[in-house]
This record gives structure tokens, C-alpha cells and sequence, in this order.
């Protein structure tokens, strides 16, 4: 049995071909309205699993080239992000068979194929640790910068959460590490290619610049929804980076930034005196920004492509207070009411603070005049984003 598969996120497109194929269905792919267009007059499949929103041609529009244009009753599987009831009604009245709302597990995927074209005879039932798998709503990418991170680098946790949500591209960045890191991450990358990607920076030139070249890389691919950047060393916890994600889905924020701010029944640990230089440090960016954003540093943060584009694509000033940049940055460029609408400080969850942070206590009094540096930078009328 044959089965198209039309949608513009070649990450959905992969997990959705592997998973089927398992399953003993033959299935061809297309990335575009109108290459599935073509394939399906040459292909003839016995099933068509289309996206809705596409750029080039919309999955409505696929329909109806099947439905009205070729008077085909071929089945037809809507499965998309598009929850809009108009939408999924406008589906049905045109002759779809099933509409599937993203997230979905492959799991179900596989039992609504199942349901409307049969079941392949004669194939090995799909393993245990191969279910669970989810197709997200949107596609994301998260940068990790790293540097002589070889001997904290949680190789499992990241295999496990790029293998179990479908949707997230994980970029880990070298940032011209001493030690084998980029062997570790090569490592790590082997068997999840296309979950999973290194960019290797030759030379060191601190964690702002290997996150934005990260950021710079990832938004190349026009798969990606969203942007985000998360620490290497996993202190905030990937069901928290996850939830920050769901909230700029549900929203009209540009950046949702995860914020370490103690709270009734959160697990935020760290120690006293990072604790003590911590809170200095926040009132006097608060006093800088003069916005009430209470933790700019919190290494997690999620944002939409065209920021992310934008508030990345000049060279920071400071190795280490780039988030800070990327706040003055977006005042700079929406102004002080409105950024204030656009960027969401979400209280994390869970935030422990790991052992061996390259912030030296050395390195906490040079801040104070890092800010003053940024002050006088984005305080400048001449400065544009």
C-alpha cells in the first residue's frame, strides 16, 4: 500500500516516513503543495497525509486539486498545528477522511492509517522503546553552546528527548573547545542526524558568539518556528524548555525567556554566593533597562524566527551578557511600552545549578562594568537594530 506525504517541515516528513515504512506501507514525501501535486498524478497512492499550512500552496488547496480537479476519492488525512474549527470544517465539507491536531503520537498516526487503508500482513511489530514518539505542533531549534564540555555533557538525556519529540532539532555549537568535546558531540550525533546537528566554531570566542552563530545557522532552514538556546549542562530541565515553547505557541510574545526566580513549590537551587552575586547583578540590570524583567541571564529562552533573525544578526559587544543585549536590542527597536508585551519572563520549574561553570568569580566583578558598557552601547541614538 501507498501513502503520500505532503508537508514543508522536513523533520515531520522524516519521523512520519520512518515510522510508516516500519510499518511495512511504501511512502514517498513532498515538501511543497505542488511537488505533492505532481507526485500524486504520478505516484498514485492509496493515501495522502497533507499539512495545512504550507507557503507555497496550502493543504486545503491540495484537497481540492484531489477532490474537484481530479474527481479522486483517494483518503485522505489532514494532519496539522491548525486547530481553527473553520478550517477543520472547511476540510470535511471538501472530502477529507480524518483531521489529526498536532501534537500527535506516531503511534496514533499509525492507527488512523491503519483504520482507513488496512494493516500491512506480515511485519514485525514496532518496539516498545519506539513508541511514545510525538510529532510537535511547530518545528524548533535549539542551540547549545558548548565549550570543554566533554566530561558533563548528558549524551543520553539529549538522544532521549530528540528521539521522543519530533519536531525539535537539537544544534550543539563548539565553541573551539581544548578538550575532545567535539568528539563527544560527533558521537552523540551518530544515529540522529537528522534530529540532531554539530557546528563546529575552530576558535573560542565565548558563549554569545557561539550561540548567535547557532542561531544564524539554524534560521537558514525555513523549517524552524521557533529559535531558542538552552545550557549545555541541562540546569534548566527539558520539561520546562518544553513549556516555554507551548506558551509562545499559545501567544503573541516574540521571546519567552525562562526566569530562576524562587518560587513556592519550584525546585531552584543555588549556591549562597552565586546566589548573593545573582541578585546584585539583577537590580542593576533592571536599573539599566529600566524594564521589571527580573532574570535576563536564565540560559533558556525561546523566540520566532524573524527575531531571532534580527536580534542575532549583528556581533554582541560582551562574551557573556548577550541576553541583556538581546533585551536593550528589541527596546531599541520596539520601544519601551511595547517590548514589554512582546517578551514574557516564565518562572521555571526546576533550575539546579551544575558544577563547573566557566563563570568565575573573577569573571562576576568584571560584569559590573560589562553593563555599564552595554548602557552606554544601546543608549546611543545612533545605534539600530
Amino acid at each position: 500500500m501507498k501513502i503520500l506525504a505532503i508537508d514543508d517541515q522536513q523533520l515531520i516528513l522524516l519521523s512520519l516516513e520512518k515510522r510508516l515504512a516500519d510499518l511495512g506501507y511504501h511512502i514517498q514525501t513532498a515538501s511543497s503543495g505542488k511537488s505533492g501535486i505532481e507526485l500524486f498524478d504520478s505516484y498514485k497512492p492509496d493515501l495522502v497525509i497533507v499539512d495545512i499550512n504550507m507557503p507555497d500552496m496550502s493543504g486545503l488547496e491540495v484537497v481540492k486539486h484531489i477532490r474537484i480537479e481530479k474527481n479522486s476519492k483517494t483518503p485522505i488525512m489532514v494532519m496539522s498545528g491548525n486547530t481553527n474549527e473553520d478550517t477543520i470544517l472547511d476540510g470535511f465539507n471538501l472530502g477529507i477522511d480524518d483531521y489529526m491536531k498536532k501534537p500527535v503520537s506516531l503511534e496514533e498516526v499509525a492507527a488512523r492509517v491503519k483504520r482507513i487503508i488496512g494493516d500491512v500482513p506480515n511485519v514485525v511489530k514496532a518496539q516498545k522503546e519506539e513508541r511514545g514518539q510525538m510529532l510537535q505542533k511547530n518545528c524548533v531549534g535549539v542551540v547549545i553552546p558548548c565549550y570543554n564540555e566533554a566530561d558533563r555533557l548528558s549524551s543520553d538525556a539529549f538522544k532521549d528527548f530528540a528521539s521522543k519529540n519530533l519536531g525539535y532539532h537539537l544544534c550543539f555549537v563548539n565553541d573551539g573547545s581544548t578538550d575532545n568535546t567535539l568528539e563527544v558531540l560527533e558521537q552523540l550525533r551518530k544515529g540522529s542526524e537528522n534530529t540532531i546537528s554539530v557546528y563546529n566554531c575552530e576558535k573560542n570566542g565565548g558563549k554569545a558568539e557561539a550561540v548567535r552563530q547557532g542561531v544564524l545557522h539554524l534560521t537558514k532552514d525555513s523549517q524552524f518556528d521557533y529559535i531558542g538556546y538552552l545550557d549545555a549542562d541541562l540546569s534548566t530541565d527539558f520539561r520546562d524548555f518544553d513549556a516555554l515553547v507551548k506558551t509562545i505557541e499559545k501567544s503573541d510574545f516574540k521571546i519567552v525567556s525562562g526566569s530562576r526566580i524562587s518560587r513556592m513549590g519550584a525546585d531552584i537551587t543555588k549556591e549562597s554566593a552565586r546566589k548573593i552575586i545573582s541578585k546584585t547583578i539583577n537590580l542593576i540590570i533592571q536599573r539599566i533597562l529600566m524594564m521589571p524583567f527580573k532574570d535576563t541571564q536564565c540560559g533558556a529562552k525561546i523566540m520566532d524566527r524573524e527575531i531571532a533573525s534580527t536580534m542575532f544578526n549583528k556581533k554582541f559587544i560582551t562574551r557573556w551578557l548577550f541576553d541583556v543585549e538581546i533585551f536593550m536590542r528589541m527596546k531599541k527597536k520596539y520601544g519601551k511600552n511595547e517590548v514589554q508585551k512582546l517578551i514574557c519572563e516564565q518562572p521555571l520549574k526546576r533550575w539546579i545549578h551544575a558544577d563547573g561553570s566557566k563563570l568565575s568569580m573573577k569573571d562576576s566583578l568584571k560584569i559590573v562594568g560589562q553593563l555599564a558598557q552595554i548602557s552606554l552601547h544601546y543608549g546611543n541614538k545612533s545605534y539600530k537594530v
